[in-house]
């Protein structure tokens, strides 16, 4: 069956497309046909160049359709970089409004392009299953389907990781010490500053759970004389952790697992750190989460946490391009929340920080890898799925730029019984 059962057309498809958005088009949209809307002069040029774009932008109107029309390569953005849709999005998310047509202007849109029968076209296979339709597949936020979700996103492929995120294979918020910093620079500032906040020594045990490739594992070990443990549900991180401590000789006091955070029995750790995992492990599961991570200190141990934040803490959705391409399960509140969550389980909160503006420098930074090294990153992970992170990356720098997300590091420490925290009286750490 042929996605588009044509009759006779009476209308162009540009034009008849100005329907799926509530302004006036900030950019000039072409199609297929030869036909074209919006200013002649826009800086930023759209072409729909299939019938199956089409079908995408009339069954999911918004930025799904377009999503899933940009992925497949049915819309061009002419003249931008894939990897680098920066500018093309920055325009959109700023003047770009959609709006969602009745039922009878969409048979008019229909109609007047001839199309008599109209069916979705399947969606490109880098999209997950929406979550409403994931719920009945499996418990959300079970182990199995945690295992799934992380697996959807951080196994790509370790090539193109390396490719995007640099030599420190690093997939969180850097920490710039100055505006002109290396992406390098910044990631190993950021480490420190974790390492200096949770007061790491020579003989302590540090757990960091989700360790990604074991940066901050590594760091730790080699920089403050600690034995460390990493666990990551990504199985590709953790052969890529455990090579990496082999070759630097650090077996005696630095592993890595493949494990979910859960599965850690050891106790007695004197710091926790947990770099981008809350956002992974459902709003529902912060006093579980927060109360495991207490329970794995030693009276005065500290956890840090750092993790991607709302400005407020207010439910709000994750939205659909997020949640079926990037992060499936995926689930964002405010730092308030987070503090809340981890002082009910018993922790003391001794400090927090924004460093929403060091997220959006990570971002373009990494956009530039993908950009540079754009024919290789097609290569080894598809033009499809390349494509989705050029839109992924650019998009979060602009999150972070125009506080519609944030970024947040809370320390809070184990008290011991007599209610002592084994702080210094000011901190010695600085951004």
């Amino acid at each position: 069956m042929t996605t588009l059962q044509r009759t006779e057309r009476t209308s162009a498809i540009a034009p008849a497309l100005e329907l799926l958005f509530a302004h006036d088009l900030p950019f000039r949209l072409t199609a297929y046909d030869g036909s074209a809307a919006g200013p002649p002069d826009a800086p930023v040029r759209l072409h729909l160049a299939t019938e199956r774009g089409l079908a995408y932008l009339l069954t999911a109107p918004g930025d799904l359709g377009m999503a899933r029309a940009y992925v497949q390569g049915d819309l061009v953005l002419d003249g931008v970089h894939p990897g680098d849709p920066y500018d093309a999005l920055r325009l959109f998310m700023s003047r770009l409004t959609f709006r969602r047509p009745s039922p009878a202007e969409a048979v008019r849109v229909v109609r007047a392009l001839g199309l008599g029968q109209l069916l979705p076209p399947p969606p490109p296979p880098q999209e997950a299953l929406p979550r409403w339709r994931r719920i009945v597949e499996g418990a959300r936020h079970s182990p199995a389907r945690d295992a799934e979700a992380i697996q959807h996103h951080y196994d790509v492929s370790n090539r193109f990781y390396e490719l995007v995120l640099g030599p420190s294979m690093t997939y969180t918020c850097a920490c710039y010490p100055t505006a002109g910093a290396s992406l390098e620079e910044a990631q190993a500032h950021k480490y420190d500053l974790v390492a200096r906040k949770l007061g790491l020594r020579p003989g302590m045990r540090l757990l960091d759970v989700g360790c990604g490739w074991g940066g901050m594992v590594r760091h730790a070990v080699t920089h403050y004389g600690v034995t460390a443990l990493g666990v990551t549900l990504s199985r590709e991180q953790a052969t890529w952790a455990q090579r990496a401590i082999r070759d630097a000789g650090l077996e005696s006091v630095a592993e890595v697992r493949h494990a979910d955070y859960r599965d850690v029995g050891e106790t007695g750790f004197d710091a926790v750190s947990s770099i981008g995992l809350t956002e992974h492990i459902g709003i529902r599961n912060y006093p579980a989460y927060f109360g495991r991570l207490r329970d794995r200190l030693v009276p005065g141990g500290r956890l840090l946490n750092h993790s991607i934040t709302r400005p407020h803490n207010r439910p709000t959705s994750t939205g659909a391009f997020i949640d079926r391409y990037v992060f499936p399960d995926g689930e964002l509140t405010g730092s308030g929340r987070i503090i809340t969550e981890m002082q009910d389980v018993g922790l003391e909160v001794r400090h927090e920080e924004n460093l929403r503006e060091h997220y959006a420098l990570t971002c373009r930074a990494w956009a530039r890898n993908l950009a540079e090294h754009w024919d290789e990153c097609v290569a080894e992970a598809g033009e499809a799925t390349a494509r989705v992170w050029g839109l992924y990356l650019a998009g979060c720098a602009l999150g972070f730029e125009i506080n519609d997300i944030q970024l947040h590091q809370v320390l809070a420490v184990k008290p011991h019984p007599d209610g002592s925290a084994d702080v210094p009286l000011r901190p010695d750490w600085g951004v």
